[in-house]
């Protein structure tokens, strides 16, 4: 466990500082493990201090999990890079299955989140906005790519995929993240390309790592 040394610096950074804070106390302890005063010992701050940025526990662990989903989102979507629409979706696809966003630490964060999303309104919310925003962007990718390989395909066809697609990763990502033997003797990239391009109707081929 590192403690870290408080300096006076702006709000912004000081509320990063306190989420960073609490997704380590989470990684580590779990959402009960996660109190005040754990992350603010951590942080290096007052539990006063936590309070004023946040008025209770519940508000600043749905703030630690926003920023949580929107960090890997985010990891994801640089993978995407430049080129076709075809790269660009594979570049999602491989950053999706790779490390950090596959990953056992990652996995443990979001395990400890989930467990709340049924009874908690405020972490339903923020994790509808997640999967919302992850899936919009890998719809708007299978749209592209259709449309680059000139197949005609409808909206909802589209969405359909997307639905699919994001459902195919989100197993994957267990799996690996959960490091079993199987996987780790896999070329586990290789596979969720060949998935994908069977679900889109693409040539494995045409889809490699």
């Amino acid at each position: 466990m590192t403690r870290r040394t408080f300096h006076r610096e702006s709000e912004a950074v000081r509320q990063n500082d306190l989420i960073a804070a609490t997704l380590d106390s989470v990684a580590e302890l779990g959402l009960a493990g996660a109190t005040v005063r754990e992350v603010a010992f951590r942080a290096g701050v007052t539990p006063g201090l936590i309070r004023r940025y946040f008025d209770n526990k519940e508000r600043l662990v749905a703030s630690a999990y926003r920023t949580f989903i929107s960090d890997l989102i985010a990891a994801a979507e640089a993978g995407c890079g430049e080129g076709s629409a075809q790269t660009r979706l594979a570049g999602l696809i491989r950053a999706s299955v790779t490390a950090p966003v596959a990953d056992g630490r990652t996995l443990s964060i979001w395990a400890a989140f989930i467990g709340t999303v049924h009874s908690d309104p405020a972490m339903a919310e923020v994790h509808s906005e997640g999967y919302q925003a992850f899936r919009d962007l890998v719809e708007r990718l299978i749209a592209e790519v259709f449309a680059e390989r000139g197949r005609p395909a409808s909206p909802q066809e589209i969405h359909q995929h997307a639905i699919v697609l994001n459902a195919l990763l989100d197993g994957l990502w267990i799996e690996i993240s959960m490091g079993g033997d199987d996987f780790s003797r896999l070329n586990v990239v290789q596979i969720a390309l060949n998935s994908t391009a069977t679900l889109l109707g693409i040539d494995p081929a045409d889809f490699k790592d």
